[in-house]
């Protein structure tokens, strides 16, 4: 009988050796079934089952269960924050010590305060909610009861605050962590979301003699069982795409598996000589800047005299979870401006880039000034961030654990689905996204009125695998392109490269770009001339704001390069308030940086194989 092969060969002669023992084994004991062939690899110590790749695909089924439970949010994660915090609040006794004295001054104050509001006096409050802080702005909660239960509740979130910040050794990341999860905790507590604890509530039941709680009841059980379901209630039957909304006129000029490039139709004699290509955001569906007509930034440029084309990026599925940043580059702001220059021969291009566009823009310019290639007339960039260090909150969410369970779920479906990144945003906002709609829709009753930036916002996309984990990991987690490791076609791009004019546009209370964020740009790309704008309103609100819209201003300058930078603080201070929309000024800013009027040119250009297609707003917006 031949001898069991000795294990300390080399594999492949192992697994040969091994073959012709078996073969001869089963010469001597006869024919038999042949075992079935199982996925096991030879190794030099004998035989192994999981293989690398195996074990992968298993931590990733295992992650996207996890994810999936957890609503895509890393709980470890959040778990080993909470650790450390309780590791390194217990090797600080002065902290323990200062806190236990604050909570017993707050008690003091509050018993003092709660004794005086219960003898009917008009006591001066407390402590004062925050500025954005909506929930106790109704004048009965300056009534007893309710004004000890609001100032009860706004002690007990000052004292955890303080609890959670400034433990000495946390790092600046978990400490951000710990106190943004335990604001979200006390949240759900506040005496607003309840109906017993809240005066507007109370004084509507009685007003309405309970109809509100009824209106409520129904609409509760009506958005539960469309949940259950998989659907949901939004403004699309009120403000439909093509008929109320992206209504601008024009054709379709261009497409590929990645966008369509809609070409709007002029409305005067004479336009300037430079078009506008405008890269949207490929999170939300492009017709934000084309909403209504009273609104559409489209409609107001095409009616000042500008040829105006917009990238409609195609909502990806399944198939398209390969498809990388750099795909969105090539096939997204390449391709669309290889047909602006076709359509309109000889003249550079005004782009403009929105939210993550803006981003996507400005590492294509980079990559373009590298090249040497000119064909940019002037950039504007729309709460768009290029150095992602102090991108707010949204950090919060974006870390290895929290990647690893994003990779996890789209690696399983080959997408992001909307539903799971609305979720993270709602949290940034959940007093108004989350609490406020719950109270307003469940307990005051009202119906369901939305405008056409609400219909945009429920007009959700996904985000293939590849991508978001490019965008995330190399822009977020690492922040390549600020700090000159982000590679287009194998080469680095930096900012400071670009030397075309700059207009960038920052939002006063954006969750999603913060204004000092996006006004980094003034140290990464110092070559370039750059007019730095900053508007009130919010990441979608603020720049949706027409001439006419109430309450609007905003603070404008411009710096030429090499000029000394001055930080955001300082130059928010000192800069010049202007009343009104910031459109005209930027208007202003593009007439002068364009060459003249001349005729309106044609839609599209059949001769140059970039024949109209249909007209807008296209078909690739309609796809769910």
């Amino acid at each position: 009988m031949p001898q069991e092969p000795a294990q300390d060969a080399s594999d492949e002669a192992h697994v040969r050796d091994l073959r012709r023992w078996r073969r001869g084994r089963r010469r001597q004991r006869g024919p038999r079934a042949c075992p079935p062939q199982t996925p096991v690899a030879a190794t030099r110590n004998g035989w192994r089952w999981f293989n690398d790749e195996r074990a992968a695909i298993l931590d990733r089924a295992t992650n996207a269960q996890l994810a999936a439970l957890s609503g895509g949010l890393a709980l470890p994660r959040l778990l080993l924050s909470y650790l450390d915090w309780a590791i390194y609040m217990s090797m600080s006794p002065g902290k323990q010590l200062q806190l236990a004295e604050d909570a017993i001054n707050k008690v003091n104050r509050f018993c003092a305060y709660a004794f005086e509001a219960a003898s009917g006096k008009d006591v001066p409050r407390l402590i004062e909610p925050e500025s954005r802080d909506w929930r106790f702005a109704d004048p009965g909660w300056r009534q007893w009861p309710f004004n000890v239960l609001s100032q009860g509740f706004l002690l007990q979130q000052e004292w955890w605050r303080r609890a959670m910040t400034g433990v000495r050794g946390m790092s600046e990341r978990e400490t951000h962590l710990v106190d943004f999860a335990t604001r979200q905790l006390l949240d759900i507590f506040a005496p607003s979301n309840f109906p017993w604890t809240n005066p507007h509530v109370l004084r509507t039941t009685r007003e309405e003699q309970g109809m509100n709680l009824m209106r409520g009841g129904i609409q509760f059980v009506k958005d539960m069982t469309m949940r259950a379901a998989g659907e949901y209630e939004d403004a699309a039957d009120k403000f439909k795409v093509g008929r109320d909304v992206a209504v601008t006129p024009g054709k379709v000029v261009f497409r590929n598996r990645l966008i369509e490039l809609i070409q709007y139709r002029p409305t005067t004699d004479a336009v300037q000589a430079e078009p506008i290509l405008i890269v949207p955001a490929w999170i939300m569906k492009y017709y934000i800047l084309d909403l209504s007509p009273h609104n559409s930034m489209v409609k107001y440029l095409v009616d000042n005299g500008f040829t105006v084309f917009t990238v409609s990026w195609k909502n990806p599925d399944a198939e398209d979870r390969e498809i990388s940043m750099d795909d969105y580059r090539e096939l997204g702001v390449m391709a669309a401006l290889d047909a602006v220059n076709a359509i309109v021969p000889e003249r550079k291009v005004h782009a403009l880039g929105y939210c993550v566009g803006g981003t996507l823009l400005s590492i294509a310019a980079a990559d373009m000034a590298r090249a040497g290639d000119d064909r940019l007339q002037t950039i504007s960039l729309l709460a768009a961030q290029t150095d992602f260090t102090e991108a707010g909150e949204l950090l919060l969410f974006i870390n290895d654990a929290q990647l690893t369970y994003l990779d996890a779920l789209m690696w399983k479906h080959g997408y992001l689905d909307a539903s799971q990144m609305a979720g993270a945003f709602q949290l940034l906002r959940s007093n108004d996204l989350v609490w406020g709609r719950a109270v307003e829709r469940y307990l005051l009753g009202k119906p369901f009125e939305p405008n056409d930036l609400m219909a945009w916002n429920a007009d959700a996309t996904r985000m293939p695998y590849r991508m978001h984990i490019e965008y995330l990991r190399r822009l977020y987690l690492k922040n390549e392109l600020a700090e000159g490791h982000y590679h287009v076609k194998g080469h680095a791009v930096t900012l400071n490269e670009i030397r075309t004019p700059i207009f960038c546009v920052g939002t006063v209370k954006d969750h999603v770009a913060p204004w000092k964020s996006v006004y980094k740009i003034l140290l990464l790309a110092d070559n370039a001339e750059i007019t730095f704008l900053l508007t009130s309103g919010g990441h979608n609100a603020g720049i949706v704001s027409e001439p006419g819209h109430a309450r609007r201003h905003y603070q404008v300058s411009t710096w030429q390069p090499g000029e000394e930078f001055i930080d955001p603080e300082a130059w928010q201070a000192d800069a010049p308030r202007s009343e009104g929309s910031w459109w005209p000024e930027w208007l202003d800013w593009l007439e002068r940086h364009s060459s003249g009027l001349v005729d309106p040119p044609a839609m599209g250009a059949a001769e140059r194989n970039y024949p109209p297609l249909g007209d807008a707003p296209g078909t690739y917006v309609y796809v769910k």
